[in-house]
């Protein structure tokens, strides 16, 4: 007889973990939306009453050891996932915003020994300065001095991390940095690390300002991944590693919230898959294993073998809208969107996450920053990945009406003539309504327009969404489709008419196109492509862990100091930043 994999002794689904629970169904209108399944074996059969069991019957498939709860109430089938490895993800994400120790007496018998130096002058005393210019204090309590160091500290050459970090951020590739700077690579990496830890610890200190509750009226946010590709480095092995960054700003400020890549760069992987062959995790249903979260080898290789490469849809914007839909159904986990084939490989260094708990600690990060505003209205890229875990996170906001979602669809084959063409008749349009209804204001106009478009909304997909086409395209999104997901049927035709017209991913794709256009390791890149389908990108890095440090810097840097038209940067309009940073203020932060 084969055997079937198992689950460890213990519960039906994995249990909360810090408050994290995220198998329940995800249809908002559902009765069920919220409400997780139970973690104790239910009743089954003839004698059981339905009021002794929940709503839910799981499935424990052998195929890619995926288990699956089934709503009872609306047929909905989810994969089940770790809660323990979403917390894992969640926290890497956002430990750059945990306070760090503060500087105090270092006599661990003091009684000022937990005190730190913002106390002020009533426990300790100013003290001079060191040789370095660091700054010296006395205790007042036992009477011992001591420095607190610059952020500069052991640095050879700090007057040139201005030029250095300027350079990063406007397109200069490592080598051409270190003719200008006159500095040799190791120095650039070095300096790379240095600004990372300042733009982590200058971003932390503005945006606990958003953990405090910082109030803040409505939020118009796009969200979407982007793809990065490292280059292979060892001549026998010359696959590419992959990795996907999920990425959401405001659309109306730029602010960007953050962008996370799916590797987490702290883990030793030979470890990692002792300890997993020790405990026996290779066994285990997905969701109940010990790391969960992590790409182990075999099961990447397991993957690579059963990824099966699908035709590109036809039959326009709805037709690739459609092909997503099936895409999705057919996968053997719906959320888990990694593409895989024999060209790529997992990191050597480090390890790479399942793509979806990433997406999921990236969503409860910006839960967690959310706590002070109004209303959220969030526009999501069509992945299901994102959807669920948009849902999970924003649950309780989205049940009480602050929270709602759209998945934004845009068609970004369309030639610059096309593009052209399709804005030249959406003016026609707007223009023909205008004679029509000579009294209404232009306002007034796109709201008769879309709830125009309202009347005749596509189904499409299992799910049947429906799906609206947006009637005022730019050349940035010449072409649109909106879905509604969190429709509670609460919302006037008006105000619905208004968020559809509010829907667009330009905040993120600003962002991402800076990211090509500033960053060269993360240039889109020039292929070098061998007769197996295996390719060397030409400035592509050859460490995953510079693609977090390049992303995290560039965030503080696009927020922080880079200002529009309006002579303001991202942080100022919503409120972080009272003026555009100098970029020594980031650095000797």
């Amino acid at each position: 007889m084969k055997k079937k994999s198992s689950h460890r002794a213990g519960p039906r689904i994995p249990l909360e973990v810090d408050g994290v629970q995220v198998n329940f169904c995800k249809k908002p209108a559902c009765n069920n939306f919220g409400i997780p399944a139970s973690t104790q074996k239910q009743p089954r059969g003839p004698g059981a009453s339905s009021c002794s069991r929940d709503q839910y019957r799981l499935s424990r498939g052998s195929r890619n050891k995926v288990t699956q709860i089934n709503c009872q109430c609306c047929g909905e089938v989810l994969p089940v996932k770790s809660n323990q490895g979403i917390v894992e993800e969640f926290r890497r994400i956002s430990r750059y915003l945990e306070p760090k120790d503060e500087v105090s007496c270092p006599d661990g018998s003091c009684s000022n020994h937990s005190v730190g130096i913002s106390s002020g002058k009533s426990v300790y005393q100013s003290f001079g300065k060191t040789k370095s210019g660091s700054h010296r204090y006395r205790c007042k309590s036992c009477g011992k001095s001591f420095s607190v160091g610059k952020s500069t500290n052991r640095q050879k050459q700090p007057h040139k991390n201005k030029i250095i970090f300027k350079l990063l951020m406007n397109k200069s590739p490592l080598k051409r940095i270190c003719e200008v700077a006159d500095v040799h690579m190791e120095t650039i990496y070095g300096k790379i690390d240095f600004l990372h830890r300042q733009c982590l610890a200058f971003a932390a200190d503005r945006e606990r300002r958003l953990l405090d509750g910082k109030h803040i009226r409505r939020l118009y946010v796009s969200v979407d991944r982007q793809e990065y590709v490292v280059n292979w480095s060892r001549r026998e092995d010359k696959r590419n590693i992959t990795l996907a960054a999920i990425g959401s700003a405001d659309n109306a400020t730029g602010y960007v919230f953050g962008m996370h890549l799916n590797y987490d760069p702290s883990l030793i992987a030979d470890q990692i898959e002792a300890d997993a062959i020790a405990i026996g995790d290779a066994s285990l249903q997905f969701a109940y294993r010990k790391h969960a979260r992590l790409w182990l080898q075999d099961d990447y290789e397991k993957s690579r073998q059963a990824n099966i490469k699908r035709s590109v849809g036809a039959g326009g914007l709805n037709g690739s809208i459609e092909l997503t839909y099936e895409v999705a159904i057919n996968r053997d986990d719906v959320e888990a969107s990694e593409s895989l084939d024999n060209s790529r490989k997992l990191p050597a260094r480090g390890m790479q996450v399942h793509s979806e708990y990433t997406m999921y600690g990236h969503f409860y990060h910006l839960s967690r920053l959310f706590g002070g505003v109004e209303k959220i209205r969030l526009f999501l890229d069509q992945d299901s990945g994102i959807r669920a875990a948009c849902l999970s996170a924003f649950q309780s906001k989205v049940a009480e009406r602050s929270c709602d979602a759209f998945y934004v669809r845009t068609n970004k084959s369309m030639t610059v003539d096309e593009k052209r063409h399709a804005l030249g008749d959406s003016r026609r349009e707007f223009r023909q309504m205008q004679k029509a209804f000579p009294n209404l204001s232009e306002s007034e106009v796109k709201l008769l327009l879309i709830k125009e478009r309202m009347q005749s909304m596509a189904e499409i997909g299992r799910w049947r969404d429906r799906w609206l086409l947006h009637p005022f395209p730019n050349m940035s999104e010449p072409e649109k489709a909106v879905c509604y997901m969190t429709d509670f049927g609460d919302y006037d035709d008006d105000h619905l008419a208004w968020l559809y017209n509010k829907a667009s991913m330009h905040g993120i794709d600003r962002f991402f196109m800076q990211v090509r256009r500033r960053i060269s390791l993360l240039e889109r890149p020039i292929k070098t492509a061998s007769k197996t389908g295996r390719t060397w990108h030409g400035y592509s890095p050859y460490n995953p862990a510079i693609i977090i440090k390049l992303l995290d810097i560039f965030r503080v840097y696009y927020n922080y100091c880079l200002a529009g038209q309006d002579k303001q940067t991202p942080a100022m309009r919503i409120g972080l930043a009272k003026g555009k940073v100098e970029e020594e203020d980031i650095i000797y932060y």
